[in-house]
């Protein structure tokens, strides 16, 4: 199985921080990325960044880079989990929304089993935090058509980790104790549906 994590947005993305400026949702998703594929192959697992650059790749790009993957490896043998901070603002103040949430394309795709994977990991390492879902559909993942996640062949799922236009939130991400949480909820998320695939 060929995991591929990819971090959200780039330096030159316009917006995309705490309202203070203290927290760049840029860097943060390239830290936390750059962690869960280290603790993944560690682990003796298969997992790669789709994007290493500092600059904002377009989504076709990331998209094509996806599914050259799954091209060479076949669609369902590569997993992709793209990684995300929230915002209920326009980021210049802070608002009151707080909360995790994952993301899957429409209908009833693999990728839902993945976003399963990753609530269960977010229920236990996040403890206290306000766990968002969407049961309309039987299963707890919010769904929308995010060109990341239905234009990639293979199962896919888009996490929004806390909001970055809410104070209790920011602190906690920056926090050791909040990225360790961020870290460890998708390095056991992935791994639980990947032997869920064997």
């Amino acid at each position: 199985m060929k995991i591929l994590i990819d971090n959200g947005h780039g330096i030159n993305t316009p917006g995309k921080c705490s309202p203070d400026g203290k927290f760049r949702e840029y860097k943060y998703t390239r830290e936390i990325a750059i962690e869960v594929v280290k603790r993944l192959r560690a682990e003796g697992y298969d997992a790669e960044r789709i994007v290493t650059e500092d600059g904002d790749i377009s989504l076709g790009q990331r998209c094509a880079r996806v599914n050259a993957w799954c091209d060479r490896m076949g669609a369902k043998n590569v997993v992709l989990v793209s990684i995300h901070n929230n915002a209920a603002g326009n980021n210049w103040q802070w608002m009151a929304a707080r909360g995790w949430e994952a993301w899957t394309s429409k209908g009833q795709t693999q990728g839902d089993k993945l976003a399963d994977c990753l609530y269960s990991a977010a229920k236990k390492h996040l403890p206290g935090m306000k766990i968002r879902t969407d049961m309309a559909d039987g299963d707890m993942d919010k769904e929308s058509n995010f060109t990341i996640l239905y234009r990639s062949k293979c199962p896919a799922c888009l996490t929004e980790n806390l909001f970055q236009d809410n104070k209790e939130d920011v602190a906690y991400l920056l926090s050791a104790e909040g990225r360790k949480a961020i870290v460890d909820l998708h390095v056991e998320g992935i791994k639980q549906y990947v032997t869920q695939k064997k």
